[in-house]
């Protein structure tokens, strides 16, 4: 069985059977064969179908949001949000598709020389837990959209939330085949990806899964996309406005809970204004309030499990132990649930699991340096490369570090996000490939060069 918890009191919400050998077989299948019909339909009903999508998103919001706060644990005004956004990614290549997918005239020896996008064929989505909705719908509506259909298989702590994604579609009056949810374990997925009707895969997850995945892929010549995890460098320069820098930090760091592969999780700070950023930011982590995810009071959610709650736990015992100082928080919250006191660590030091591993949860860890030539060798200084910040009040000189921080997204005087008009993606262990945007698109179609005399 496969059961669902909610973190905000560690009860049990509901338990759910796998798919059987010949459940599964159905789901593989159908895909398979409307794969062939969908190619063909015109770019108008495929957009039609998005819309349709984006109008039962909004329809059904609150339940969504409801579900998914229940399963995973976080604010309820962030699930809101979160819905809000995927319905905003449906629309966003409903209007952007026919642009996208237009053929690229190319001049050559040829008449006539071109371009042409067409589907791969049905691709595997293997999502994680931490945004149950936008990553599913980030990944589903460019391959749905681009003429491919799509299988499921989400974190197994979010069920219920995979199962609603499938209704939704239902609702939407999906033809049948073209999206199907997997409920099967971890231990079943080799076995989809070789599937020969299986001919693309993305994977959102840990830098673990995602090695394992690209393995099989790889073995069988899969074209796949891999969304990893990151460490996210929020380097403070000396001219930065400290204010607006500070807000952004709590948000970034905060945002479900720290959950998020994307959130500033390395706070580099240059010697002339650490104490400040160090004072300001110390005083906003505290005011956090932590409770039922639910209430417009609580500022803190839970974390999603108690396994992740042990090990970011441990990680900042290690960095303690290792004379990173810790300001406030380093312990679980005495109530039912997984919650975790939001942390603060100064002085963290090569070496710590602070600065050299992921810190999924609420801790934000700060790195004092010298000035910005040291700033940036630090935040490059790091076996992951998914996003960065940096907070200046001159723009070219934000422009410049932003050009040498070593990523995929580096943003000035602004929090890392994911938007539907920009590509996302990473570098070194935090994978390769883009979703989103125009690239996003392109990444499960053949790009078919047609030659005419």
């Amino acid at each position: 069985m496969i059961i669902s918890i909610n973190p905000a009191s560690g009860q049990t919400l509901n338990s759910f059977s796998p798919d059987t050998p010949e459940q599964l077989e159905t789901k593989i299948t159908e895909c398979h064969v409307s794969f062939n019909t969908w190619r063909q339909t015109s770019l108008t009903k495929r957009s039609d179908l998005l819309r349709s999508v984006a109008k039962e998103l909004k329809k059904q919001q609150n339940a969504l949001a409801l579900q998914m706060t229940a399963e995973m644990g976080k604010l309820f005004s962030e699930s809101l949000a979160e819905i809000g956004k995927c319905a905003w990614v449906c629309e966003y290549y409903a209007e952007q598709a026919e642009a996208f997918l237009g053929d690229e005239i190319i001049e050559s020896d040829a008449s006539q020389s071109m371009v042409i996008r067409q589907p791969l064929g049905t691709v595997l989505a293997i999502m994680p837990w931490n945004f149950p909705f936008w990553q599913v719908f980030r990944c589903v509506a460019p391959a749905l959209m681009a003429g491919n259909t799509v299988l499921l298989k989400h974190a197994s702590n979010v069920p219920g939330c995979a199962q609603a994604i499938e209704k939704l579609f239902q609702d939407a009056d999906m033809p049948q085949g073209l999206f199907h949810n997997l409920v099967i374990p971890s231990s079943q997925v080799g076995d989809v990806i070789r599937d020969n009707r299986v001919n693309a895969v993305s994977l959102t997850g840990s830098e673990s899964a995602g090695r394992s995945v690209a393995a099989v892929a790889g073995e069988n010549l899969k074209k796949t996309v891999l969304e990893l995890g990151g460490s996210d460098a929020f380097v403070v320069l000396e001219d930065a406005d400290i204010e607006q820098a500070i807000g952004n930090a709590m948000t970034s760091r905060f945002l479900n809970c720290g959950q998020s592969c994307i959130a500033a999780k390395r706070f580099i700070v240059v010697k002339a204004i650490a104490d400040e950023f160090v004072e300001q930011l110390q005083a906003a982590i505290k005011r956090l309030k932590p409770g039922n995810p639910i209430d417009k009071q609580t500022t803190l959610a839970p974390m999603a499990r108690e396994d992740l709650r042990e090990a970011i736990h441990q990680q900042v015992l290690k960095s303690v132990e290792l004379d990173a100082t810790l300001l406030c928080g380093g312990k679980p919250v005495e109530r039912n649930g997984f919650f975790y006191e939001a942390t603060l660590l100064d002085n963290v030091k090569p070496g710590m699991p602070a600065y050299n591993e992921e810190l999924f949860g609420p801790v934000a860890a700060v790195i004092r340096v010298a000035d910005e030539s040291q700033a940036l060798t630090t935040a490059n200084d790091s076996v992951f490369g998914l996003g960065g910040s940096v907070w200046t009040e001159d723009d070219t000189r934000g422009e410049n570090f932003a050009r040498q921080l070593e990523c995929g997204c580096a943003f000035v005087n602004g929090m890392v996000k994911s938007d539907p008009r920009l590509p996302f993606g990473g570098i070194k262990n935090s994978g390769y490939g883009r979703e989103l945007s125009l690239l996003g698109l392109h990444e499960f179609t053949n790009a078919k060069t047609i030659w005419i005399r």
